[in-house]
């Protein structure tokens, strides 16, 4: 698929989400007619933030329609999100079946598109790792990337401020190809959860790639933090291009 870097358009816009709450999003979207694939961004637990947004628009430099909605709209369009994340954090995160009834729009929005060819993936980094297998075990979609994802298999710590469940036994309900990208030093997940998983995506006969990176923890890819591994960074963000490109194309 080509790069497109000079050709793209962002901008917030709103959809019905889960209750009929308004919920914004940043859409970025290629130049041209298309017909385009989707990608549907999710942010981490820090929020909505910058970094997300320009993930947004690499999507979007690579030929992709691509939206990432504001899991913290509630706590108001406007605020600032960081005030926004520390407001969800407090009151335990985001519900599992406000969050999935958020992304159910947000799909129809993007496969709605004009220059949509159909096809959405789903990609998350952190908590929105575990939120990308969510939708892949709950919603129509034709593609997932689990970047990290914490508590896809176990529970938080005692102090956690996340009330989740893990997902692991919904992994028969797994409806589309999976990519991980995983840590060898991280601790949520551990080595131990991503062989957990894997054995279970395994058992159930799931299309899948794993991908774990010796002397990378958690965060990897974030550009702002201690975390950051330009070479392992490197190396995932052309497997996440490889994978859509293959299951998301409009021949796939």
């Amino acid at each position: 698929m080509p790069v497109r870097e000079e050709a793209l358009t962002a901008r917030n816009v709103t959809f019905t989400g889960d209750g009929g709450a308004t919920v914004n999003a940043y859409q970025a979207l290629p130049a041209g007619d298309g017909p385009f694939p989707g990608v549907l961004v999710i942010h981490h637990l820090p929020g909505w933030d910058s970094s997300t947004k320009e993930i947004t628009r690499t999507f979007a430099s690579r030929g992709y329609n691509a939206l990432c909605p504001n899991l913290y709209a509630r706590e108001g369009l406007d605020t600032d999100p960081d005030d926004a994340a520390a407001a969800a954090r407090a009151s335990g995160g985001v519900p599992d079946t406000q969050f999935l009834g958020d992304m159910r729009a947000a799909i129809e929005l993007l496969r709605a598109l004009p220059t949509s060819n159909g096809k959405v993936g789903v990609i998350g980094y952190c908590s929105g790792g575990r939120h990308s297998f969510l939708t892949a075990v709950s919603l129509p979609v034709d593609a997932a990337v689990d970047c990290y994802g914490a508590f896809v298999v176990g529970t938080p710590p005692e102090g956690f401020p996340l009330r989740v469940v893990p997902l692991v036994d919904r992994t028969p309900s797994l409806g589309c190809p999976l990519l991980g990208l995983f840590g060898q030093d991280d601790q949520f997940p551990s080595p131990e959860q991503v062989d957990e998983l894997e054995e279970a995506l395994r058992a159930n006969d799931k299309t899948y790639e794993f991908h774990r990176y010796d002397g990378a923890g958690h965060a990897f890819f974030s550009t702002n933090r201690t975390a950051f591994r330009p070479e392992v960074a490197l190396d995932a963000w052309q497997r996440i291009f490889s994978w859509f490109e293959t299951h998301l194309s409009k021949e796939a």
